[in-house]
């Protein structure tokens, strides 16, 4: 787990939701409003794209160093940029590799969907991964190929397990202000939100209403 890591409010992009904004605009938004790690996700990009949008959210990040960038599922770009971090899927290049490729200090985060997929990621050598996120909570437009809808309940269950194993864990899926308190009283160490920023007419005032929601909810390392 790399030190100074906050997952509360963990934003997801999606460059058409953002759309007539940039991404990059919506994000120094998000940020001013109490987001607190920004995953670059556009599986639309080609990788120049995908980079040249990585840089661009990047240097707007740049005032804020504690909030953290993580790519999406491109370890080349992740490299090229520098980022912090890289978030994976399930059939994206095994982590252990990964780990390997981005060094100790990157931090590296694992999608899980079932006690099967955590159990893979709990079996990793120490410090392999330092994060999963457990989805989808419930189901969502921005990911329909996601699989069953963990909800409340089994989303309690892989965070207490995440968390027992020594990795951080964040929701996603689904979540909105409406239910943001609920979900980080899983026992989660953050939420993660697309839709609910991204499509916002104002993300800054967006991103301060779920953290108002989460006031309280979330336990402290």
């Amino acid at each position: 787990m790399r030190a100074g890591f906050d997952p509360r409010l963990y934003l997801v992009t999606d460059t058409l939701l953002c759309a007539p904004r940039s991404v990059p605009e919506v994000v120094a938004a998000a940020v001013s409003g109490g987001v607190t790690a920004v995953q670059v996700r556009d599986k639309a990009a080609g990788r120049r794209d995908l980079l040249a949008l990585t840089r661009a959210v990047q240097e707007v990040l740049r005032p804020t160093p504690d909030v953290r960038l993580f790519v999406n599922d491109a370890v080349d770009v992740a490299l090229l940029t520098g980022a912090d971090g890289v978030h994976l899927g399930q059939d994206d290049l095994p982590a252990a590799d990964v780990r390997t490729l981005l060094g100790p200090d990157a931090l590296i985060g694992v999608s899980v969907g079932s006690a099967a997929e955590l159990d893979d990621v709990l079996a990793l050598p120490p410090g392999t991964a330092d994060l999963v996120g457990l989805s989808p909570v419930w189901s969502t437009p921005t990911k329909p190929d996601a699989g069953a809808a963990l909800e409340l309940p089994g989303t309690r269950a892989l965070a207490t397990r995440a968390r027992a194993g020594g990795l951080l864990s964040v929701a996603i899926g689904g979540i909105s202000a409406a239910t943001a308190a609920a979900v980080a009283g899983t026992g989660v160490d953050g939420i993660c939100v697309v839709s609910d920023i991204c499509a916002a007419t104002d993300p800054a005032a967006a991103a301060r209403t779920l953290r108002a929601a989460m006031a309280g909810e979330l336990v402290a390392r």
